[in-house]
């Protein structure tokens, strides 16, 4: 690991206290970054804060913040920015899933994923730029990462609604680059598959209650042995050096892509069966 790669990068990470957040951050914190840790789970943020902060690499804080709310945006951006003096990079990486199947989706099912994993998205977009803007163009560049995930480009019965809002992620990568990337704002994402974290543990709960399976763990050897051409899952280890890469000067060329880290779910956008 380069210790220096991300040297003088002041980056904000939403859902940063567990999974592949809290691994981003202490990733990004051992190149040499200042992380700010953003979520609902304020006390967990904290701790993974706190295991940078005694690992004596970058400096981290954390703040409690919904994504769905604008003011909590604004204010971890502000909190980015107060404690190391700007903000150069940031990392949306907060999401939720509840599955159903397709002719049991509520209205109240939609709305909360959409909303955490769209609107969520969309705000932390506007208002990073809105500070990186604020900064000077000449004293990017600048990152936004978004993170979307095989759902971006696939969709099955049990999550459409997840499915939509990442599919949505996708968009506003694509849209985002566009209108940013005069300011010296580049916009780009990552697509994780199947991760082992306790997203995926409680996704795999759900399945069970739902009737998909019936048997605790069964999903993710089902979609390992039927979908993932490199015959396992992956785990947030898998996932930090593509972030590190989108975080660092050496993607300062990419602009409007998605870079899939699925250990091969999908191929030209549609699922591979083993």
């Amino acid at each position: 690991m380069n210790r220096s790669r991300l040297a003088g990068k002041n980056i904000l990470i939403t859902g940063g206290a567990q999974g592949m957040g809290a691994a981003i951050g202490e990733n990004y914190a051992a190149q040499g970054a200042n992380v700010c840790l953003g979520d609902v789970n304020e006390s967990g943020a904290q701790e993974v804060a706190n295991r940078i902060n005694s690992a004596g690499n970058g400096k981290a804080v954390a703040i409690k913040m919904d994504v769905t709310s604008r003011e909590d945006n604004a204010a971890a951006v502000a909190c980015t920015v107060n404690a190391f003096g700007s903000i150069n990079v940031s990392v949306l990486n907060a999401g939720i899933n509840k599955p159903l199947m397709f002719l049991d989706i509520t209205e109240e099912n939609w709305d909360m994923i959409m909303k955490v994993n769209g609107l969520g998205v969309l705000l932390g977009m506007q208002e990073t730029a809105k500070q990186m803007i604020a900064q000077g163009k000449e004293n990017g560049p600048y990152k936004i990462i978004n993170v979307g995930s095989i759902a971006s480009h696939l969709s099955f019965d049990d999550i459409v609604p997840y499915a939509s809002s990442k599919h949505a992620v996708l968009a506003m990568i694509r849209g985002g680059s566009k209108a940013l990337v005069e300011h010296n704002i580049t916009v780009n994402g990552y697509g994780p598959g199947v991760v082992a974290t306790e997203l995926w543990h409680q996704l795999d709960k759900d399945l069970v209650a739902i009737g998909k399976f019936d048997e605790e763990g069964k999903s993710m050897d089902e979609v390992t042995r039927k979908m993932i051409l490199m015959g396992r899952y992956s785990y947030p280890e898998d996932i930090v050096g593509t972030a590190s890469f989108l975080a660092s000067a050496d993607s300062d060329y990419m602009n409007g892509q998605l870079i899939m880290i699925d250990g091969g779910m999908c191929i030209d956008g549609g699922g591979c069966m083993r």
